[in-house]
This record gives structure tokens, sequence and C-alpha cells, in this order.
């Protein structure tokens, strides 16, 4: 029977050290903050593994009123228009009431 290999883990993309301050606060590099796309206020969850490495993820909070935005239906319809507009489909409208006309003569009858 042979030696199991070592693990080899991956190289990091951005790494740092830091020392715990009193009552175990730390503070999170600029460049591990950039990293994560966290800031003041957002939030970090951290996982502890069974394998000893700990994953830490940065979240970012959403007022409530703007949280339909992040809906997968609403996330497909942008996916969509994204696509249309990049392949060169959509109607350009002058104003907000030449878009509106359009829309109407779209509509079934009511």
């Amino acid at each position: 029977m042979g030696v199991p290999a070592a693990k080899i883990e991956p190289e990091p993309i951005v790494s740092a050290r830091v020392k715990v301050r009193p009552k175990a606060q730390l503070t999170l590099p600029e460049e591990i903050r950039r990293a994560l796309h966290i800031s003041e206020g957002d939030e970090v969850e951290f996982a502890v593994h069974d394998d000893g490495t700990i994953t830490v993820r940065g979240y970012v909070s959403i007022p409530t009123d703007q949280a339909w935005f992040f809906t997968p239906q609403w996330l497909a319809g942008e996916r969509e228009a994204d696509e249309e507009i990049t392949s060169g489909q959509g109607t350009a409208h002058e104003s907000a009431d030449d878009m509106f006309a359009h829309l109407d003569a779209l509509a079934p009858d009511a």
C-alpha cells in the first residue's frame, strides 16, 4: 500500500492575513472586500466544512420593495430583453407617448 498523495490546494485569486482584535473583531482588507463585492452594512457568511476549509461569501442586502427585481421570472425577462437588444430586435421610440401608443396598438382589443 502506498502513501496517499497530499491534497493539492488551488492557488487563491486573492489572499490576505489579518489579526483578530479584542472581542474577536477583524477588519477585512480592501482587496478581500472587493473580491466579495461587499461594503459597509453588507453581510458576510462563514461556513466551516468537514475537511476544515472555510467558505466566506458576501451578501448585499436588498430593500424589500426592490426584491421583485430579483425574482427568477423578472431576471428571465431581463435576459430575454438583453438578447433581443443584442440581436438588433426591438423598436426605438422618440418619446414615452410614442412607446405607449405602439404598445396599445399591439394589445388585443379589449
